[in-house]
């Protein structure tokens, strides 16, 4: 694995360093800095994983990472910070971990062996032909990340700026457009029957026909009808084979 660390501190740069080498085969390509000095690197070289502090000159981490996850082959992003707070924004930009200040030496290690054994099992996945699929989604409830099996969740729902997400007994209020939210769950499972909502197709109980020759979604274990729009019934059609 090839990384890069963005850290303004010096000594902390310094620290980090000597920890990812001393536990981990990871190979430092390059240290910056600065945000926009690490963009600019990154236009031309490919990394698999960036250690990035969210308050560096020029783009903080933040912006570089949403930057970032507009890239084909997207590396993996572990935030460094100073303050517990950022932990949000971590989870929204969906980084891999987040390293807390001071460095704990047992947490660091841990995170590499993580780290490491992610790519590997993605790298075995590509080479065998497969598109990697996540089977695990962060959602946000109470201050708290919560990890699910996607396959838990039944429904989301647009909701103004947020997106509403459903399993069988919780609701999740993601700060999401619904079709980013769509973006992390597994495609061959989620679809978006709506502009304002996703089913999860192995939850669907009940298929109604409706006006217009749309349809009513019922689903097990909930007393809610997800609806098919007019534009989106000749793919679910073939979906389910209809």
């Amino acid at each position: 694995m090839r990384a890069i660390i963005v850290e303004d501190e010096v000594l902390a740069r310094q620290e980090l360093a000597f920890l990812i080498e001393a536990h981990s085969g990871i190979e430092i390509a390059a240290q910056f800095e600065d945000g926009l000095d690490a963009l600019k690197y990154l236009q031309t070289e490919e990394v698999d994983v960036l250690f990035l502090d969210i308050n560096i000159p020029s783009i903080d981490g933040v912006l570089l990472a949403q930057n970032i996850s507009k890239f084909a082959v997207k590396p993996y992003i572990v935030f460094i910070t100073a303050y517990k707070e950022h932990a949000a924004e971590a989870f929204e930009i969906e980084a891999f971990d987040y390293i807390l200040k001071p460095y704990s030496e047992l947490r660091i290690k841990a995170m590499l062996h993580k780290l490491e054994g992610a790519y590997a099992a993605r790298n075995q996945h590509t080479e065998e032909g497969h598109i990697p699929i996540s089977d695990k989604v962060n959602l946000w409830k109470d201050e708290k990340i919560i990890v699910v099996d996607a396959d838990q969740i039944y429904y989301a729902s647009a909701q103004e700026k947020t997106t509403s997400v459903i399993t069988k007994g919780e609701e999740y209020s993601m700060a999401l457009s619904i079709s980013d939210f769509h973006s992390r769950l597994p495609q061959d499972r989620f679809f978006r029957c709506h502009r304002s909502y996703i089913v999860n197709l192995s939850k669907i109980k009940e298929i109604i026909p409706w006006f217009n020759n749309t349809y009513l979604l019922r689903l097990h274990d909930l007393d809610f009808e997800v609806p098919v729009s007019r534009s989106r019934v000749k793919e679910f059609r073939q979906i389910m084979r209809l």
